[in-house]
């Protein structure tokens, strides 16, 4: 099979000729050619149609996130961006993964050897999820064409005039369906009857060579989206108003609770869940979403501007409350456990890794397992691997039925829900945008 052709993006040559090299250590792995700025990038995704970039967050004339969202628009496709260690990149990451980049890496430190093989082996790996998630999503979409056609296939004749043509009817004898793939979906949380939207096959036409003249293009894509952030800011700007009001309001004592753990793709599907989240939910949410030190704190503060909710990185012994969000900080597991005077509070500890996460879902859902007392909500989202489901698993036989996992069409990755799903520890499998209403349908259910 030949080698899978990578566009590497930096500004500067020394870190190009040092991903090259990582990245040409794979032999599945070829680096076709390399671009200076965001730019360049966008001319070379455009003219090259490579399988996938790696992208510098901070680079002058035209920065990561600006390419990365016209290459999204013009051409799509897989994009891992390189992150510096300093506020604005981190900032500038969490908004490049919420606009379609499919993960990213810090940029390792030139002063450590060791730092730069252990970056050059997550970057291989995460090269490889993002070719094999790719690969995943064509089978996934032929499958479901497959589908279509025998769905149309089955179809009677129907002759001039409206009758079933006796011959056709002689034919094939009874018609019979196909029965649809054993999924466990349990009402009445779930709209049963709901058909998966099939994805649109129609492919575009090959755009025409463009060239991006410096920072033109970037001005002209983010004047073209003004009037949606216009919107976006008033429709924010509301939900704070209600959220500073709830604030101060005595918030009552909670009976539910509602955890949730993802990874790859995470941000843009967290973002897609606290935003149709109300700031009046009767349950805290806490969350798990692998990310390195740092980089979660930027995550929680971009999703406060989003979210109803109040949404922050968790602390230790930060006492939970209900209409709040707890995001588990990189590199410490988080869990929730009861204080003396019956509240229940956040603990982080500096134990290993487990399953090669920290944090690990699997240690917030089994944190849980004691906590009878509330009515528990767990889901898992995008994310390669397994964390987590051997937990849900756990949960679910311990009485918690109110599992979700975020169905194969609207994963980045589906690893953690399928998981799940194969464990068959899920009542619950929903697209991306429905998972926010079951959660909040599961929880009423619990007043």
């Amino acid at each position: 099979m030949a080698p899978y052709k990578v566009l590497v993006v930096d500004d500067s040559a020394f870190m190009r000729k040092i991903f090259s090299d990582l990245i040409e250590k794979d032999p599945a792995f070829q680096v076709v050619d390399t671009a200076v700025n965001g730019r360049e990038a966008v001319e070379k995704a455009v003219g090259l149609k490579p399988d996938i970039v790696t992208m510098d967050v901070e680079m002058p004339e035209m920065n990561g996130l600006e390419a990365l969202k016209l290459i999204m628009a013009k051409q799509p496709m897989p994009v891992i961006m390189l992150s510096g260690i300093n506020e604005e990149g981190m900032k500038e990451t969490i908004k490049a993964l919420e606009s379609g980049a499919f993960d990213f890496i810090r940029k390792p430190s030139l002063t450590y050897s060791q730092d730069i093989g252990q970056v050059g082996d997550a970057l291989l790996e995460q090269l490889k999820a993002a070719m094999a998630a790719k690969e995943r999503r064509a089978a996934f979409e032929a499958e479901e064409e497959k589908r279509r056609l025998q769905k149309e296939t089955l179809r009677p004749y129907t002759a001039p005039g409206g009758a079933v043509a006796e011959s056709k009817k002689a034919a094939s004898g009874p018609l019979k369906r196909p029965l649809p793939p054993a999924v466990k979906q349990e009402p009445p949380l779930e709209k049963t009857g709901r058909r998966i939207k099939e994805p649109n096959k129609a492919k575009p036409e090959a755009p025409p060579p463009v060239k991006v003249a410096e920072t033109a293009a970037a001005r002209e894509y983010i004047a073209a989206s003004a009037p949606l952030e216009e919107r976006r800011e008033k429709r924010n700007e509301k939900r704070h108003e209600l959220r500073d009001e709830k604030r101060n309001e005595v918030r009552p004592a909670f009976n539910d609770i509602v955890a949730i753990g993802c990874s790859t793709g995470g941000p843009r599907a967290l973002k897609e869940v606290l935003e149709h989240i109300p700031a009046d939910l009767p349950a805290p949410v806490v969350i798990v979403q692998h990310m390195p030190p740092n980089f979660t704190r930027s995550l929680a503060q971009r999703l406060n501007s989003f979210s109803p909710l109040e949404v922050m990185e968790a602390e230790d012994g930060m006492k939970l409350q209900a209409g709040s969000a707890y995001i588990a900080p990189g590199g410490k597991h988080l869990r929730i456990v009861r204080d003396a005077d019956g509240s229940f509070i956040t603990s982080l500890s500096d134990d290993k890794p487990l399953n090669g996460h920290k944090p690990s879902v699997d240690v917030l859902f089994e944190s849980l397992l004691p906590l009878a007392s509330l009515e528990r909500h767990v889901v898992l989202m995008t994310g390669m691997g397994s964390d987590g489901a051997k937990m849900m698993k756990r949960l679910y036989d311990a009485g918690v039925k109110s599992t979700f996992a975020e169905s194969e069409e609207t994963c980045v990755v589906y690893g953690m829900p399928r998981s799940a799903v194969e464990l068959d520890c899920v009542s619950h499998v929903l697209p991306l945008q429905d998972i926010a209403a079951g959660v909040v349908r599961a929880v009423g259910h619990g007043k």
